[in-house]
């Protein structure tokens, strides 16, 4: 070969030498070699974890400080406290109240609900006012008018002149079964008794008001028979009583009067109710 030859040799050498040489440099060593190769690595790589382990692990004495990383299995390691959710201001947002609108129209009416209970009786009102004046009260009536047709002698006692004939008994305030005036209406009463005198016999009433004589009628005796009255005004309570009684027989007394004609009458009437003004 040339001098081409030999240096075209020499470059494949020079490659070889090249590619081959990492490849060597990694062959096995021996077992002690290998064990002592080894055991070197794996010390340092142990150094070094725990330095840097040292390096980011806080000390008991020492806080960490405020800029420093934490692992999450490390011990100690701070907690952070929540951060709040952000609140929005919705009055900053609320826009300007509008115009009004129209009135909608009535919607219908719903079903009548059921009667509640009855609610507890309230406090008493305040007093009212005076009320206007009323209306006169009403009036008040009473009145009678009775006869008597039979003629009437005394006796040992006084007697009741009883009536038989009723003109006018108004409300029946005059018992006829007993001949006297009951007053249910107290007042100012006028009462009048007429009577028919008997030929010879002289004529002796009263006029009564519960058991007290009030007034007389009195004739003497005469040939003749005349026409006797007596009137008078009472006032009367309730329930008090009025009547005629004939005198008892000391003397010798009657009234006339006959079937076809009435000669005797008692009459009386309200003159003026006592509420009244």
């Amino acid at each position: 070969m040339g001098s081409h030859g030999r240096g075209l040799m020499l470059a494949c050498c020079l490659l070889l030498a090249f590619t081959c040489g990492p490849v060597l440099g990694r062959v096995s060593r021996g077992p002690q070699e290998q064990q002592e190769g080894t055991q070197e690595p794996l010390l340092e790589h142990a150094e070094r974890v725990e330095e840097k382990h040292e390096k980011y692990s806080p000390r008991q004495s020492e806080d960490p400080p405020a800029s420093r990383c934490y692992r999450c299995c490390d011990p100690g390691a701070p907690v952070y406290p929540a951060i709040p959710v952000p609140q929005i201001n919705i009055t900053i947002l609320k826009g300007e109240k509008g115009d009004r609108g129209d009135r909608g129209l009535q919607g219908k009416y719903g079903k009548t609900g059921s009667v509640g209970a009855r609610g507890h009786v309230g406090p008493k009102g305040q007093k009212g006012s005076i009320g206007a004046p009323g209306d006169r009260c009403k009036n008040h009536y009473a009145a009678f008018s009775v006869g008597r047709k039979k003629p009437l002698h005394s006796n040992d006692y006084y007697q009741t002149v009883i009536f038989d004939t009723e003109f006018v008994n108004l409300y029946g305030h005059f018992n006829m079964f007993t001949g006297k005036f009951y007053c249910y209406v107290p007042g100012i009463y006028f009462f009048s008794l007429n009577v028919h005198t008997w030929n010879q016999k002289e004529t002796y009433l009263h006029i009564m008001k519960n058991g007290e004589e009030v007034v007389i009628l009195y004739a003497q005796v005469s040939d003749r028979s005349i026409m006797q009255t007596q009137s008078l005004m009472l006032d009367l309570q309730d329930q008090d009583e009025v009547w005629v009684r004939l005198y008892k027989g000391e003397r010798e007394n009657a009234i006339f009067s006959d079937e076809f004609d009435t000669y005797i009458t008692f009459s009386g009437y309200l003159v003026k109710h006592a509420a009244e003004p």
